[in-house]
């Protein structure tokens, strides 16, 4: 197989890929997938690395994935990128690689669900390999009401690189898509299924790289290493900062890649983590110091130090061409699950577990070996992606995607309404308002109870306003409620009734005591001045009355 080849030529280093060289190591290393009748086959059990495999280039043929799969437009609404230390719903992992990986992941599970109080999302191939994982998990200690089984085929473990990244929409929850850059069409297909199987927003933005090569904090700022920039030479890297800035509202900090030859993948989730808003975890070498990847490292705790942020060290080694990293962590809630070593001295998994306590000693830190993760160029963090949680607790979210405000209709206009929807179990019903006041009152229906689908036609009634606004209501099973509206007032160029000063279309007794309320009112804001004339009058009393319930 290729992996041979690559060892054969490990001596003079010529043995590399989209993400670099293959692990040469005495434990059990990578495996490769297999080309059938010209496809691509992944084995279920192998050992399926995070680089990509003499196979798959042999297949590929550049070693690029080119063009992206798919675009759609970015997010239309106020845009937040989810951060891995806030508070998280769930951890999402993938059934793969047999059990040397297999077994690391229910040991996860059993963590997440418990300490972590997280559910597991976990894809799997088929129903009886979903019973499989589930009992597995359960035998490891994770709490059964906790696993959810996704039952969608992936290629291998490393969704972490393939799999949803998070923004809030609103305050509702999207998944962010991309081009994997790896030829695992499965993988590649995962997020669009999950996005839909969890009932949130989807979106594709047109780049090509892995996920674990982007790191954000909470409030707009992320980080990259400068292989992005190999993987999309259709862009320049200040186009490379917008794209992902419009669909992630984040400011993309880029940085030296390390060279293959130590670290294979060249992403910065192998020797960064960031834990708070302005606080950040980087590796040091202290067995390689003045290393090419020291300096690196040494120059990115240095630019964020002069950024303000907090800065903690901790150690990384590299050996028998296997990256031991320990940055390369899983936060969950007030639970990080930490790697340690077998194949390296104990001290270096206990000098890294003194860091991570003391950077973040609220959280419960735990410890499971990676070495098997490690021999194939990642660890705990390559392996999973995070859900956030729901922005409204227990209570459901809207946000009101369009019409926002600024429009003008005539009657009879179809005007479509669209919405996102997010709770922490399910949205079960949802009514449509319209407000004739600017937003004091919503008291004419749109529809009630309709489906969460995201979309309704309206038929513009007859009435006439400049103060015409919609709002979107949610309703979950558990009889909470959420809501959003218009920021801006829109037309309705309905037929005026005279006497008619609410422009509901109607003259009744509200348009009386709006008329009462305004008396006595000089000039041309008088809400009250139904005939006109620039005062608030009994004149106008006696239009109101005059033309009463037409």
């Amino acid at each position: 197989m290729g992996i041979n080849t690559c060892r054969a030529a490990m001596a003079v280093a010529l043995c590399f890929g989209l993400g670099g060289m293959v692990a040469d190591h005495a434990a059990p290393g990578p495996q490769e997938p297999v080309i059938i009748d010209g496809e691509l086959e992944f084995p279920e059990d192998a050992r399926i690395p995070r680089f990509m495999t003499d196979t798959e280039r042999r297949w590929l043929g550049d070693g690029l994935i080119m063009p992206p799969r798919g675009e759609t437009p970015p997010p239309s609404g106020p845009v937040r990128c989810a951060s891995e230390y806030e508070p998280m719903d769930g951890i999402i992992l993938a059934w793969e690689g047999g059990s040397s990986f297999t077994g690391i992941v229910a040991q996860m599970a059993a963590w997440i669900t418990t300490t972590g109080d997280a559910n597991v999302y976990v894809a799997c191939d088929s129903n009886s390999e979903a019973n499989s994982a589930r009992n597995s998990m359960v035998s490891q200690g994770a709490d059964s009401s906790r696993i959810f089984t996704v039952v969608r085929g992936t290629d291998t473990i490393w969704i972490r690189d393939y799999g949803p990244r998070y923004i809030y929409e609103g305050n509702c929850r999207a998944v962010v898509d991309h081009t994997y850059n790896r030829p695992r069409p499965n993988d590649n297909a995962f997020n669009q299924y999950f996005s839909g199987w969890i009932g949130h927003g989807y979106y594709e933005l047109p780049l090509t790289h892995g996920g674990g090569n982007y790191h954000v904090n909470g409030v707009g700022d992320g980080a990259a290493t400068r292989l992005i920039n190999n993987e999309n030479p259709q862009y320049d890297e200040q186009e490379i900062w917008q794209i992902w800035n419009d669909y992630q509202n984040v400011d993309t900090e880029f940085h030296v890649p390390f060279p293959t030859s130590v670290d294979y993948t060249q992403h910065i989730d192998m020797w960064m983590q960031i834990i708070g808003d302005t606080e950040i975890i980087i590796s040091d070498w202290p067995s390689h110091s003045g290393s090419t990847q020291d300096t690196i490292c040494d120059d990115a705790a240095g630019f964020y130090q002069s950024q303000g942020w907090t800065v903690h060290r901790t150690p990384a080694y590299t050996d028998g061409w296997t990256h031991y990293t320990f940055t390369n962590m899983v936060l969950c809630n007030d639970l990080v699950i930490l790697p340690k070593y077998s194949s390296i001295p104990l001290s270096w998994s206990n000098d890294a577990l003194a860091v991570i306590q003391a950077a973040m000693p609220d959280r419960t830190v735990v410890q499971i070996y990676a070495d098997t993760l490690a021999y194939s160029a990642g660890v705990f963090h390559c392996i999973c992606m995070h859900v956030p949680a729901n922005a409204g607790g227990a209570s459901p979210v809207a946000y009101l995607r369009t019409p926002r405000g600024g429009q003008a209709w005539d009657p009879g206009d179809q005007v479509v309404i669209q919405w996102l929807s997010d709770d922490d179990a399910e949205v079960t019903g949802v009514d449509l308002l319209l407000s004739v006041d600017g937003g004091t009152t919503f008291d004419t229906v749109i529809v009630l109870g309709t489906f969460d689908d995201g979309t309704h036609v309206w038929s513009v009634p007859d009435i006439n306003t400049s103060q015409a606004r919609i709002k979107v209501v949610v309703h979950d099973a558990d009889g909470n409620s959420g809501s959003d509206e218009a920021d801006t007032d829109s037309q309705i160029n309905g037929t005026q009734v005279p006497g008619d000063v609410t422009g509901d279309g109607t003259v009744s007794v509200d348009d009386l005591l709006v008329v009462i309320g305004d008396w006595g009112c000089n000039g041309s804001s008088c809400a009250g001045d139904a005939n006109g004339d620039g005062v608030t009058s009994v004149d106008d009393l006696l239009l109101v009355i005059a033309n009463w319930a037409l």
